[in-house]
């Protein structure tokens, strides 16, 4: 019989994103504790603040307990964190998520996130008729996820000649920081057509921007990611649509991969989870799932 397993699941940051994929992760070591009698523990643990530094420090301390497995949401470009090359190396499996697939040998689980930035810049193209300003809120920019919708998105813009590209700020995955900064972006272009974003972070502070100036309906937010703050915002008219990841089956789909590596057996090097695209026509069956 198998020994019991211990996996590690180590995100960019503490926030309610990646409580949802910690859910996921939870659930299936669950289903999969019923299936072979043994014991799956699932240790979830976030850094304090979006810090490189911070969460190589937490993967090494990870490393060091001898898990039977680690799956990370990186901070930083693949080729730029070696720890997880030397995590690796120790014989410890280990798996990105809500990430692009590295070329490395290491397998990841997410979805395709410049389709997503394009779905949400195409909607918005259309919502503003094609013309006007639209502000572009970037993440923790070395983020590979964050940096693929952020570039797929100014690619769509740059299409369309009458639509002027407004830096949206830098949220580095921070609720307050992107409320704080989409206040000024509002203030600075009054007549603002349009907002993206590239983070789970962003729709959530830009949405609270909007609402205090007065602006919901007025300028036309397409947010990412499906939280339930998020929905709320959707529910509200704040934010317009939202182009979602679906954290839970990442967090699920990275234990079970966890759990395939831990007993020797190839995994892929990529599982896409999809995306759902969340408006005004659904909000109510998402929020159902809450």
């Amino acid at each position: 019989m198998k020994k019991d397993l211990r996996f590690e699941i180590i995100p960019k940051v503490a926030h309610p994103w990646f409580d949802e994929v910690n859910k996921g992760a939870v659930a299936q070591a669950k289903f999969l504790e019923e299936q072979l009698d043994i014991k799956i523990t699932v240790n979830y643990t976030a850094p304090s603040s979006a810090d490189v530094a911070e969460q190589i420090s937490i993967l090494k301390k990870a490393a060091a307990t001898r898990p039977d497995g680690i799956a990370v949401d990186p901070l930083d470009f693949i080729d730029h964190m070696h720890v997880l090359d030397e995590i690796r190396d120790q014989g410890i499996p280990i798996i990105v998520f809500d990430s692009p697939p590295p070329e490395a040998t290491i397998s990841s689980v997410g979805n395709n996130f410049t389709k997503q930035g394009v779905i949400a810049a195409e909607r918005l193209v259309k919502l503003i008729g094609e013309a006007g300003k639209v502000a572009v809120m970037q993440g923790f920019p070395t983020a590979p996820n964050h940096k693929e919708r952020y570039d797929a998105q100014i690619a769509v813009l740059k299409k369309y000649p009458g639509i002027t590209i407004v830096d949206g700020g830098i949220d580095n995955d921070d609720i307050h920081v992107a409320q704080k900064q989409a206040a000024v972006v509002l203030s600075a272009h009054p007549d603002l057509a349009g907002y993206l974003c590239c983070d789970a972070s962003g729709p959530i502070g830009i949405a609270a921007a909007i609402h205090e100036a007065g602006k919901a309906g007025k300028v036309k937010f397409v947010g990412m990611d499906g939280i339930k703050p998020i929905l709320q915002a959707i529910k509200e008219g704040v934010i317009e649509s939202s182009a979602s990841t679906i954290p839970r089956m990442q967090g699920s789909m990275s234990v079970l991969m966890l759990w395939q590596a831990s007993c020797g057996m190839q995994i892929p090097q990529k599982i896409d989870t999809g995306i759902d695209l969340i408006t005004q026509d659904n909000i109510d069956d998402f929020l159902a799932l809450c």
